[in-house]
């Protein structure tokens, strides 16, 4: 018999030690850079007080995590929203929240 788990926990994403450097030069070159970029250091500033404060990283990681996904999706978006289509027929998500009320 063995003192090892049968199932080793699943380790979180851990972004490359750089990763939230490059996050800041991309956010500067993109045209959103006025509102991402104060958005991201306010961020990350918490998230780097709560890992001070906890002595993890998780929530390092959820902030890159986060920030990259807007940047890989920001073309998608665009896109949409270049295209012309209509979305006025999607409810509000508030709206449905407040009616549950």
């Amino acid at each position: 018999m063995s003192a090892q788990p049968e199932h080793l926990p699943v380790l979180p994403y851990a972004p490359a030690p750089g990763a939230p450097a490059e996050l800041l030069v991309q956010l500067r070159a993109d045209r959103r850079a006025d509102r991402w970029v104060p958005a991201f250091e306010q961020e990350w500033a918490a998230a780097l007080e709560e890992s001070r404060r906890t002595f993890s990283l998780t929530t390092l990681y959820e902030v890159v995590q986060v920030w990259q996904a807007r940047v890989a999706s920001a073309p998608v978006v665009d896109a949409f929203l270049a295209s012309g289509k209509d979305d006025t027929e999607f409810v509000d998500l508030e709206e449905i929240r407040s009616r549950r009320r």
